[in-house]
């Protein structure tokens, strides 16, 4: 039994570190995670929590610091749940990222042979090295022991840490938040309180167009009307001449979900406008729009790249949403076959490929794996097959489908190095190799990292 004592101090070097960003020590061979320490570094750590396998320090002082460590720029990084590799410097953080992808493929996918290359990161002169990037911000409102928060969730939490600024935001986000929160105060308007499900106000959400700079205010309500509406309209736009519209939205679940499914418009246009690459795409409260445009655009010509079209193929986009990727393959496909089940998104996807008169594309609402087999029982088969399935990787049916099916290519666009290695692993046991694998830096700052690898069927 080793001697660790919980809420003990203890020195310890960091040797490795968790695909969640926690630094991996020992204590006597036992295994301890803390938060904020870096591989490399001696720190004091206290010891919070012991289980039979490892234990949870956490950090005091670090007394050797890595070449890596820098100085988070937000004043809220300890206590805020958001971006928790902000004490690493950022080429730190993208070599963190691509040793994520390397060993999930190795260990997971028995993935030995691809090439693996290095994660693309954000530039300075593109995102100030990931900061601002978002064009989506959710702040949950509530009561503090402080008063009335705006803010972001503390980790593993539903406290509401309030911050007036956030560096990943783009700002005039955090602008609008600042305004709402104003408001609210001076205007003596309830807020959410989760336990009695009373309250009005629980969350402000904007859109900011990254290209356009239009701009979508969207506040979620616990009813159906909002006190001073005409005060609260002229509050927001005299302050914000970018502000296009402004979006009562209506929840009155008891939910973590947090937009309902009705939309009161108080003021301006249904939907803001913004483009990844040359397509444009109109914007509405619940459209599903990739959150860092400047990388969604690197994500996706590499996604391009790898498809290697040369204008005759048909290719299918699995898990299509609005159909972005689908509007991107289109260029140099002779058809694409946009495939997903929330028929809201196909309804979305259609109005854009109308607005960009695109005429080679084909959205069909539907479970991918229920709707490819139908496909090609009608004769209809993929030349290449492009999937962008949720976290939890694809379907067995699905992937046995393509299996099936054996096109020349698949191009597989993952969030999670995990499920992706899995589901790499069974199709290099079916018929696949997997030739390249490309991480892209989509969430500065987090430990989130999105891949896009290029699999071409085995040639017997």
């Amino acid at each position: 039994m080793v001697n660790i004592k919980k809420n003990e101090n203890y020195t310890i070097d960091i040797t490795g570190m968790t695909h969640e960003g926690q630094g991996v020590g020992r204590i006597e061979n036992f295994t301890v995670f803390t938060e904020r320490a870096i591989v490399g570094e001696t720190v004091e750590i206290k010891i919070i929590k012991i289980n039979k396998s490892y234990a949870v320090g956490k950090l005091i002082k670090v007394i050797k610091p890595s070449s890596n460590r820098t100085e988070p720029f937000c004043h809220a990084f300890k206590r805020c749940g958001g971006c928790n590799l902000q004490h690493m410097s950022y080429k730190a953080q993208l070599d963190f990222k691509t040793n994520t992808v390397k060993d999930s493929l190795k260990r997971i996918g028995k993935i030995e042979d691809a090439v693996i290359h290095d994660t693309i990161g954000m530039s300075a002169e593109s995102g100030q090295e990931g900061k601002n990037y978002r064009n989506k911000a959710q702040y949950p409102v509530g009561n503090a022991k402080d008063g009335l928060a705006v803010g972001f969730y503390a980790p593993r939490s539903h406290d509401i840490v309030d911050n007036p600024t956030c560096g990943i935001q783009n700002e005039i986000s955090d602008r609008v938040r600042n305004i709402v929160k104003e408001f609210i105060a001076d205007n003596g308007i309830s807020v959410y309180d989760e336990a009695s499900n009373r309250g009005l106000v629980r969350h402000v959400m904007t859109r900011v167009g990254f290209k356009t700079g239009e701009v979508m205010v969207v506040i979620v309500i616990n009813g159906s009307d909002f006190p001073k509406k005409k005060a609260f309209i002229e509050a927001l736009t005299s302050r914000i001449n970018a502000i296009k519209s402004i979006f009562l939205n209506v929840n009155t679940q008891k939910t973590n979900v947090i937009l309902g499914d009705e939309n009161i418009k108080l003021y301006g246009e249904d939907t803001i406008t913004d483009y990844i690459g040359r397509f444009r795409f109109k914007i509405s409260p619940l459209s599903f729009f990739q959150i860092n445009a400047v990388q969604t655009e690197v994500l996706y010509e590499k996604a391009l790249k790898y498809a290697d079209l040369q204008g005759s193929e048909v290719v299918f986009d699995l898990y299509c949403g609005i159909g972005t990727i689908s509007l991107f393959l289109s260029q140099k496909a002779k058809r694409v076959y946009g495939v997903e089940v929330v028929e809201e998104a196909i309804r979305d996807a259609e109005k854009n490929a109308e607005l960009n008169s695109v005429d080679n594309v084909e959205f069909i609402a539907g479970e991918a794996e229920k709707v490819i087999p139908e496909l090609y029982k009608q004769g209809v088969k993929a030349d290449v097959v492009v999937v962008d399935p949720p976290r939890k990787g694809c379907d067995e049916v699905l992937l046995d489908t393509l299996v099936k099916m054996q096109p020349e290519r698949i191009v597989y666009v993952s969030c999670n190095p995990s499920t992706l290695a899995r589901d790499l692993k069974y199709l290099s046991e079916n018929g696949f190799r997997t030739v390249e694998v490309q991480p892209v830096d989509m969430f500065p700052h987090t430990t989130h990292v999105e891949c896009v690898v290029r699999l071409d069927r085995k040639h017997s």
